[in-house]
């Protein structure tokens, strides 16, 4: 008890422009919003300063996810999108992140400075825990609030790529959440077929076999910029 206050104290003081739930929810709930984020101070810091850092600054996209997004633009990942995306997009993706922590945070920041036009979702990988069915439904969770928060935006979710955590169950979410495209407001995204086996690894992952090569972040950026030459239309 005595950490999360000191954690719910550290939040206010970094004025991240969200007023604090009076309580925390069910973390096991895929679907309902968790504020584990307030226990992670490191990361309360770190994207407080990329908040400030792009407070005011339009994009038309809008990347929500795990470490596998936030990694896309100071990891493995910067080449590519300092090259694609950095004048276009904003990076909403936090390491650790399960679907209910995506949620919360949607809930709870004050994006409004933002505008964007499509929405990119990969979310569920660290859901590894959950039923296929219920992360599923908190993938189609993470959808419903992004279309709340940003009217008119158009959604593309990104398949759950292939990893050495549970691979055969996030193959099942995947083939749960294709159907929710309706090629008007939502797109399906089916990177994982990219990431083909290579050894005993994937194509495009990293040794630790959940995280993206830089390779792998271009054939995400490839994928992507072919899809939405037809969502953007």
């Amino acid at each position: 008890m005595k950490r999360l206050l000191i954690a719910l104290a550290t939040a206010a003081t970094l004025n991240l422009g969200f007023a604090l739930p009076a309580a925390a929810l069910d973390p096991a709930t895929t679907t309902a919003s968790d504020q584990n984020y307030l226990a992670r101070v490191p990361y309360q810091t770190y994207f407080a300063d990329y908040l400030a850092l792009r407070k005011g600054r339009q994009s038309d996209i809008i990347f929500i996810g795990d470490s596998i997004t936030e990694q896309f633009r100071w990891g493995a990942g910067a080449s590519v999108w300092n090259r694609v995306y950095e004048n276009r997009a904003f990076d909403f993706g936090l390491g650790a992140d399960k679907t209910q922590h995506a949620l919360w945070r949607l809930e709870n920041f004050d994006l409004s400075f933002l505008k964007p036009k499509v929405a990119v979702i990969m979310i569920g990988t660290n859901n590894v825990g959950n039923e296929p069915e219920d992360i599923a439904a908190g993938i189609k969770a993470v959808v419903a609030a992004t279309q709340q928060k940003f009217a008119g935006v158009k959604v593309v979710v990104v398949s759950i790529l292939p990893n050495a955590r549970a691979d055969q169950r996030m193959a099942a979410v995947n083939k749960l959440i294709a159907p929710i495209a309706d090629q008007k407001s939502i797109w399906y995204l089916n990177l994982a077929a990219r990431f083909t086996p290579e050894g005993d690894n994937w194509k495009g992952l990293s040794g630790d076999k959940l995280h993206l090569t830089t390779a792998g972040y271009t054939a995400w950026s490839e994928e992507l910029e072919a899809l939405l030459a037809t969502v953007q239309k």
